[in-house]
């Protein structure tokens, strides 16, 4: 059993930046990739960002790219979303997920946090 804890959420301006955090504890997955899902209120739950479990391969949804960075930190067990310039349509709430092996941009993972709430004022 893997538990995923975020962390970070709340309420900005537009323009404004936050940086969820999602921490990992339990039986985590060696080679494990991570990802960050979001979902408004009657509507699917979208891909927003994911990296492999190495780093090196790291994909974004076309509505955040040059806003939003993932990363990981491996020896924490963490994994990082910093959202930056932040617009009311990115309003949602939140979830880190983990899977063994490949990054999906589908919502097939292993494992889901409780998520985590962002919400954006024009």
């Amino acid at each position: 059993q893997v538990q995923l804890v975020e962390s970070g959420g709340g309420s900005v301006q537009a323009g404004g930046s936050l940086r969820l955090s999602c921490a990992a504890s339990g039986r985590t997955f060696s080679r494990n990739a991570l990802a960050w899902f979001r979902q408004a209120p009657g509507k699917e739950r979208d891909f927003v960002a994911g990296i492999s479990w190495s780093g090196a391969t790291i994909y974004y949804a076309d509505s955040v790219k040059g806003r939003f960075t993932i990363a990981r930190d491996n020896g924490k067990n963490t994994v990082y979303l910093q959202m930056n310039n932040l617009k009311p349509e990115d309003t949602a709430n939140y979830y880190c997920a983990t899977r063994s092996g490949s990054l999906w941009t589908v919502p097939e993972y292993d494992y889901w946090g409780q998520g985590s709430q962002v919400t954006v004022s024009s």
